[in-house]
C-alpha cells in the first residue's frame, strides 16, 4: 500500500508535468495566433530552420568543422512569414513566459518571507523605482536600451534604499521593510508624477504613460539577451532555497530554533526576488496582478509547501501571462 508521502510526491510530479506540457503547447500555439495567420506546419519548419542555423554556427566554432544548417530544411516560405515568426512573435512569446515566471516567483517569495498574503513584487518599491527610472530616461530622450537600463538600475537602487532603512530601524525587520517600502515607493511615485508634469505633452508624456501601462509589444531578441542573465541569477537560487522559505513562514524564532539564519536568508530571498522583478519590469513596464494572484491560485492546486509551490508558480505564471498576452494582441489591428 502506497504511503501518503508517495502519493503526494506523485501528485506533485504529475501536476508539474501537466503544467509543463500546457506551457509547451501554448508556447507553440501562440505562433499561430495573430492578425496574420501562420500555419502550424510553417511555424515548425521556420523554427527548426533557424534553430539549425544557430546550432551550426556554434558547431562551426570547432576547428575544421563547417556546417550550413544541422536540419536540412529548404526555406520555401515567404520572407514576411519569417519576419512575423522570428522577429515579432518569438521575442514577445519568450518575454511573456519570462516576465510571468519572474513576477509570480517574486510574489510567492515575498508572501512567504514577509508572511503577508497581500505581498506583491512591488512591495519594496521595485516597480516605483523602475517607473521613475524609465520616466527619467524618457525625459532625457534616451533610446530604448537606455530606458531599460535606467529602469533596472533605479529599481535595484530603490530596494537597496528600502533595505538600508528597514534594517537600521528598531523593531521587527520584516515589518520595517514593508513600512520602508511603502514610504520610499510613495516618494518615487511622486517624483514620477512630477516628471510627467514637466514632460513634453507632444511626445514624452505619451511615451511615459504608455510605458507605465505595461506592454510586451516592443519586445526584441536583444532585449531577451539583456535580461536572461539577471533573471537566471535570481530564479535559480529561489528554486534551490524554496524549502528554507517554508521555515520563514513559521516565524523568525521557530526558524532560528531549527538552525536557520533568518536575516541572511531573508536578505538572499529579497535580493533574488528584487533582481528578477527589476529585470522583468525594466523590459515590460508596469505589469501588476500577476505576482499577487498567481501564487494564491497555485496554493489552491499545489498547497502551501514551497517545494511544490515555487516551481508550480513559475510555470503557471508563464502560462497565465502568455495566455493573456495572446488574447490582448489579437484584440487590436497590429501586434
Amino acid at each position: 500500500m502506497k504511503t501518503t508521502t508517495t502519493r503526494s510526491r506523485q501528485r506533485t510530479a504529475w501536476l508539474i508535468l501537466g503544467l509543463l506540457i500546457a506551457l509547451l503547447f501554448l508556447f507553440f500555439a501562440s505562433f499561430c495566433l495573430g492578425r496574420y495567420a501562420v500555419p502550424a506546419s510553417e511555424v515548425i519548419r521556420i523554427l527548426f530552420y533557424h534553430l539549425g542555423k544557430s546550432l551550426a554556427s556554434l558547431v562551426s566554432l570547432i576547428p575544421g568543422v563547417e556546417i550550413d544548417n544541422l536540419f536540412p530544411i529548404v526555406p520555401t516560405w515567404a520572407s514576411q512569414l519569417d519576419k512575423i515568426v522570428i522577429h515579432i512573435r518569438l521575442p514577445r512569446i519568450i518575454m511573456a513566459c519570462l516576465v510571468g515566471c519572474c513576477l509570480s516567483a517574486a510574489g510567492a517569495s515575498y508572501q512567504g518571507v514577509f508572511q503577508n498574503p497581500m505581498a506583491a513584487p512591488d512591495l519594496l518599491g521595485a516597480s516605483s523605482g523602475a517607473a521613475f527610472g524609465a520616466a527619467l530616461a524618457i525625459l532625457s530622450r534616451a533610446n530604448n536600451q537606455m530606458i531599460t537600463v535606467y529602469a533596472f538600475a533605479f529599481s535595484l537602487l530603490t530596494v537597496l534604499l528600502v533595505y538600508v532603512i528597514g534594517v537600521r530601524a528598531p523593531g521587527k525587520q520584516a515589518l520595517n521593510l514593508i513600512l520602508a517600502g511603502i514610504m520610499i515607493s510613495s516618494l518615487f511615485t511622486s517624483a514620477t508624477s512630477y516628471i510627467k508634469l514637466v514632460a513634453d505633452p507632444g511626445d514624452q508624456l505619451p511615451a511615459i504613460t504608455y510605458w507605465l501601462m505595461g506592454s510586451l509589444s516592443g519586445a526584441q531578441l536583444k532585449d531577451i539577451s539583456y535580461v536572461i542573465l539577471p533573471m537566471a541569477l535570481g530564479l535559480v537560487p529561489l528554486l534551490l532555497l524554496r524549502w528554507k522559505i517554508n521555515l520563514l513562514t513559521l516565524g523568525d524564532d521557530e526558524a532560528r530554533a531549527m538552525g536557520v539564519h533568518t536575516n541572511r536568508l531573508r536578505l538572499t530571498v529579497v535580493l533574488c526576488s528584487t533582481l528578477i522583478t527589476a529585470a522583468a519590469i525594466s523590459t515590460s513596464g508596469m505589469i501588476g496582478w500577476v505576482g499577487l494572484v498567481v501564487p494564491h491560485l497555485c496554493r489552491r492546486i499545489a498547497g502551501s509547501n514551497y517545494k511544490t509551490l515555487m516551481p508550480t508558480t513559475m510555470l503557471l505564471g508563464s502560462i497565465f501571462l502568455l495566455a493573456v498576452d495572446n488574447f490582448s494582441r489579437n484584440l487590436t489591428a497590429t501586434e
